[in-house]
């Protein structure tokens, strides 16, 4: 409990009074104190400061796409008579207040209970709400109490995800059944090779023909269908700062694809501290990484290069295809693309191209914006030796560029 300005403000005048009544030797100007001090002794003995409350915020949903709204349901419970109650939900950036109010005025009698509700609008990333502030004050403004309250609260921003198509090559490394073949030996369709027979091989895969032009016992081997090892790269490059949530975007989209065909992913989400997410499968193994991704942000000391080149020779399977995320305006990033082709990585770009965003205002824009486009286009038939480069016009959704690629 602390006095508030105005009492501050009612003690000096009565300090005043008393001086002046002893320096004029005018007693009964000590009278003119008395509702003062009985003010105060109302205040501080029926209306004593007291925050005796139970907060509590319900999130419907945890995790929300970007930019829909979700509702924010919070309790208050009073264990003692507060007439007077201010209580705020501190909101964390990147949540925008849509509808109703963050801020309360209760006034609530003892063990009575309150049900508050606003809405807001969620940005991608994860969203932290840390606690009410709450504040009383007696009916006289005398006296006031104030608190924060600590109630924890996360809401995840996750990516918008679009419905794309795979555009990668199927071949793979995993041995487990699924619908994308790779190429290892196995009871398959596809003819791989010839090769010597060996005991324990079935007689159907002898090849007698080649049995008879090269005097040993020839056989088939055949592709096996087996599920496919994709590495998601991400270039965080703070120069792609206008096109890095469309980036995020592809990414989450082309995740929840490898999902869906039960392929088996990793993550290198390439920051200042790279983030690696390892080989793995199923639905938690999504969330975690779509988690890694609604979190991410541009970073000014990217090192992609340093690091795609190390997770190659460390970390990355061997024969895995590689989905590379970036809008390939830095030498660092381009340089990644080209160590990942020289380790003998399948690589496929998604590049969202920032000149689609621009929308030129005059004459001399609209011819600069034309030389910007050039110029993106000699790079883009530069970089395509390394691999398939899908050069995404923003304004259009990424499943027609995969597919005007393909085509």
């Amino acid at each position: 409990m602390r006095p508030t300005g105005k009492a501050l403000q009612l003690l000096s005048v009565t300090w005043l009074s008393v001086l002046l009544s002893f320096l004029l030797l005018r007693w009964d100007m000590i009278y003119l104190t008395l509702p003062i001090l009985t003010l105060f002794f109302v205040a501080v003995l029926f209306f004593k400061p007291i925050i005796d409350v139970k907060v509590e915020r319900v999130l419907l949903r945890e995790r929300v796409l970007e930019g829909e709204e979700v509702e924010i349901t919070v309790r208050v419970r009073a264990l003692a008579r507060i007439p007077f109650l201010f209580i705020r939900d501190e909101l964390p950036e990147g949540v925008e207040l849509v509808e109703g109010s963050n801020s309360w005025v209760l006034s609530l009698a003892e063990g009575e209970e309150k049900v508050l509700r606003y809405r807001v609008r969620v940005r991608r990333g994860i969203h932290e709400f840390r606690g009410f502030y709450v504040a009383y004050r007696d009916p006289f403004g005398l006296f006031e109490e104030e608190r924060f309250v600590d109630v924890y609260g996360e809401i995840v921003g996750v990516p918008r995800l679009e419905e794309v198509i795979t555009p990668y090559s199927t071949r793979g490394t995993k041995v487990t059944v699924g619908p994308l073949p790779s190429p290892r030996v196995g009871e398959g369709v596809e003819f791989h090779a010839v090769r010597e027979y060996q005991p324990g091989d079935p007689f159907k895969i002898i090849n007698w023909k080649a049995t008879a032009r090269t005097g040993k016992i020839m056989a088939n081997e055949f592709e096996s269908e087996r599920k496919v090892d994709v590495i998601f790269v991400v270039d965080a490059t703070y120069k792609g700062e206008a096109v890095f949530d469309y980036l995020i975007r592809a990414a989450a989209s082309l995740m929840l694809d490898s999902l869906n065909n039960g392929t088996s992913f990793g993550l290198l989400l390439s920051e200042s501290v790279p983030l690696w997410i390892g080989v793995d499968y199923g639905k938690r193994h999504f969330f975690r990484c779509i988690d890694a991704l609604s979190a991410a942000k541009p970073d000014k000391n990217n090192m992609i290069a340093y690091q795609v080149d190390h997770l190659a020779r460390t970390r990355f399977p061997p024969r895995a295809q590689i989905l590379y995320f970036s809008p390939l305006i830095t030498e660092e990033g381009r340089e990644a693309l080209r160590i990942l082709y020289l380790y003998g990585y399948r690589v496929v770009v998604i590049s969202p191209n920032p000149c689609s965003l621009i929308e030129p205002r005059s004459r001399e824009e609209e011819l600069a914006l034309k030389l910007l486009m050039l110029e993106r286009k000699a790079v883009i038939r530069k970089l395509s030796a390394y691999g398939p480069i899908i050069d995404w016009d923003v304004r259009k959704p990424l499943k027609t560029a995969i597919a005007e690629v393909l085509r």
